[in-house]
């Protein structure tokens, strides 16, 4: 198996612990893998009204797949939440945050909640 493909699957497995670990903390999964010309969203999900644009990362080490995430991801995951709001037709628009879920292995797992602010 290639290295590509094993990071495919790493990713694929960390989506579906991410989607069960934010569903157990009674977040409602509102799309998976979400598409628009910009880019993808990997998980949309909603909770006390807020609407969260959810970025997974698997990596050596949590610190690493929380820095994975940088400027130009942050500003095409920004793009894509306001394609998504826009495609809804979400009015009046929610309020929008962004977080990161980072993985190590299935022991090692953090969310970070609020990651960034749009614009930062």
């Amino acid at each position: 198996m290639t290295e590509k493909r094993k990071s495919e699957r790493r990713g694929r497995f960390a989506e579906h612990f991410a989607v069960a670990i934010l569903s157990l903390k009674g977040y409602r999964i509102l799309a998976r893998r979400w598409k628009c010309s910009v880019g993808e969203i990997d998980i949309i999900a909603s909770r006390n009204g807020t609407l969260v644009f959810v970025e997974v990362k698997s990596r050596k080490s949590v610190t690493s797949a929380i820095e994975a995430v940088g400027w130009q991801n942050r500003r095409r995951i920004e793009q894509a939440a306001s394609a998504y709001a826009q495609t809804k037709r979400l009015t009046p628009v929610p309020v929008f945050r962004f977080d990161v879920f980072a993985m190590s292995g299935w022991r090692n797992w953090q969310h970070r909640r609020d990651a960034w602010r749009s614009g930062d």
